[in-house]
């Protein structure tokens, strides 16, 4: 769950830290006050949209860290194959927003916002006004239905995506070969002359290192006798050539080692490298007397190398690649002169892949149908709980006319609101406020399959109020039970819910404005329900009609 937020320099936040904890939290405030900047915060840290005119006026730079304490297996998965670092299961997500760039961290590896986004996906789920709308495209409507089913059909599904790609693999390779004859005549006629131009090179391997040796040496052979016969004349036939030198030095410590015992070791020394110099001395004489420009064997070198740049343009970047590529064309010229076997073949391979694809997609279809009716009753009844009280809801299930990799089906969410009305697609009946109503009961609906574990909505209110604001606080309550639940409210009824209050609050420090945050206490949170039901002035009676609201609250939760 997010354990911690800690936001500075953004906007009219100066530095804020909020410790959020299990169950409901609330977040409540003036309008103006801040709390939409507190969810943009947390978007913004798990890869969402940052501009620089967020930056505190006068700041250099905008900071967002976001702390995760995580115990859940999907989690620790996803941080293993992004390889990112985790101890003691915490997950410190940042967001530094400078003038020209961003940096995003995770556990102190800078990251790029697609892993950072992709690991948001397994940590918290946000529901603001773009993800009701969400429920207006029938996409959203399979994912659902997947998700209140995936006990079944999680890894089918999974199955299917692969076994789609291979079909799709199938059925490409098999049109791109069913060629004319003319088509096909000329493309083997372009194979056997590949294959003959590979064969007469006859290749080696190695030969190509060895060519570019002998070639470099070739090529050189002016440089290396000219290096050589200076290299000669140091160490054997200048004037004072060092094999002179050390033949004096031998004889001066041949005079004076009868003198003293530890010379005869020294001069012992001098004769050996004296020796070794006369041994190297021959040696290089040798090798300069063999040097000599082949210009014959230097364009046999220049050809057969040229012909391997050749080879590799054409064929592959080493030897084995290039032998590979024969061995393919091999195998590919002798389908090719069976060309009517070869394409039986191939067709015969794709009809086995749709075979599997259908055989699986289909499984997951009547799968998909089964749930499909159990989660139209589930979120029929969660409907009615929040006071849609003649309401109609179904998944409707259709065949599609082509293959997708989520498979051949079709789903799509209808409903009917009012007595009467014909049942129609969602898109065309709910308004904003019912979307966000309607996501509420899905999201009750799916608690229990949902394996990310903090929840937050925002705008959850939007046009509602009375008996069905007190519904939506009651189904929070639900869902808080097995989720960390984040909402920001401006209605008394949810808010009394809260397992943890927070109040949002803007002041004037000097010349400036900033916004702060706090933990509020049971007698904190009646305070602050008395200023939502009553305005500007709190009387005795708007704080006991808080005091109330809050007692209905906690007897409800104890239920």
């Amino acid at each position: 769950m997010l354990i911690s937020l800690h936001v500075k320099n953004l906007a009219i936040i100066d530095e804020i830290e909020v410790d959020f904890r299990e169950g409901l939290n609330i977040l409540t405030g003036e309008t103006g006050a801040g709390k939409s900047i507190i969810i943009g915060s947390i978007n913004m840290a798990l890869g969402g949209k940052a501009t620089t005119d967020m930056i505190r006026s006068g700041k250099d730079y905008g900071l967002v860290e976001l702390v995760f304490q995580m115990e859940d297996e999907n989690v620790i998965h996803k941080m293993k194959q992004l390889e990112l670092p985790m101890e003691d299961g915490q997950i410190i997500i940042s967001r530094k927003i400078m003038k020209n760039r961003s940096i995003c961290k995770v556990n102190g590896e800078t990251v790029t916002m697609g892993i950072v986004r992709e690991l948001a996906s397994v940590l918290i789920d946000i529901h603001g006004q773009h993800e009701h709308q969400s429920l207006l495209h029938k996409q959203k409507h399979l994912e659902i239905l997947d998700q209140f089913g995936k006990g079944e059909t999680g890894e089918e599904l999974d199955k299917l995506i692969k076994l789609y790609k291979e079909y799709q693999t199938a059925k490409q390779e098999y049109e791109n070969k069913n060629l004319t004859q003319e088509d096909r005549i000329r493309e083997l006629s372009f194979m056997e002359y590949e294959k003959k131009e590979i064969e007469q090179a006859h290749i080696q391997n190695g030969e190509d290192e060895e060519l570019a040796s002998r070639y470099k040496r070739l090529s050189n052979t002016q440089l290396i006798a000219e290096g050589i016969q200076n290299v000669y004349q140091i160490t054997a036939d200048g004037t004072s050539s060092v094999s002179d030198e050390i033949g004096r030095a031998a004889r001066y410590l041949v005079r004076i080692s009868d003198y003293d015992e530890q010379l005869a070791g020294y001069l012992e020394q001098l004769q050996n490298i004296e020796e070794m110099l006369g041994d190297f001395n021959f040696e290089i004489k040798e090798y300069s007397s063999q040097l000599e420009f082949d210009g014959e064997s230097f364009q046999e070198v220049e050809e057969r190398l040229n012909m391997y740049h050749g080879l590799k343009a054409k064929y592959g970047d080493t030897i084995e690649e290039i032998q590979n590529y024969y061995e393919n064309l091999v195998k590919k010229i002798e389908e090719y002169q069976d060309y009517d076997l070869y394409l039986e073949k191939l067709k015969e391979r794709c009809e086995k892949k749709e075979k599997a694809y259908m055989t699986c997609a289909k499984k997951i279809s009547r799968v998909r149908r089964k749930n499909g009716k159990v989660l139209s009753e589930q979120i029929k009844a969660a409907l009615i709980d929040l006071n849609f009280l003649d309401v109609q809801f179904e998944v409707k299930i259709k065949e599609l006319d082509r293959y997708t990799e989520n498979g051949i089906d079709d789903v799509e969410f209808l409903i009917s609101t009012n007595p009467g009305e014909e049942i129609r697609p969602l898109g065309k009946v709910a308004s904003g406020g019912e979307l966000s109503r309607i996501m509420l009961a899905i999201k009750s609906v799916l608690a229990g399959q949902d394996a990310i574990e903090t929840l937050i909505f925002d705008e959850i209110d939007v046009g509602i109020s009375g008996r069905t604001a007190q519904k939506v606080s009651e189904k929070m309550a639900v869902i808080s039970k097995r989720h960390q639940v984040i909402c920001i409210t401006h209605l008394p009824q949810i808010a009394a819910m809260a397992d943890e209050h927070y109040i949002i609050e803007k002041k004037v420090e000097g010349t400036s404005t900033v916004t702060i945050i706090r933990n509020l206490d049971k007698e904190g949170s009646i305070r602050e329900l008395a200023r939502i039901l009553g305005g500007v002035e709190i009387t005795d009676t708007v704080i006991q009609s808080a005091t109330e609201i809050k007692e209905m609250a906690d007897s409800i939760k104890n239920t």
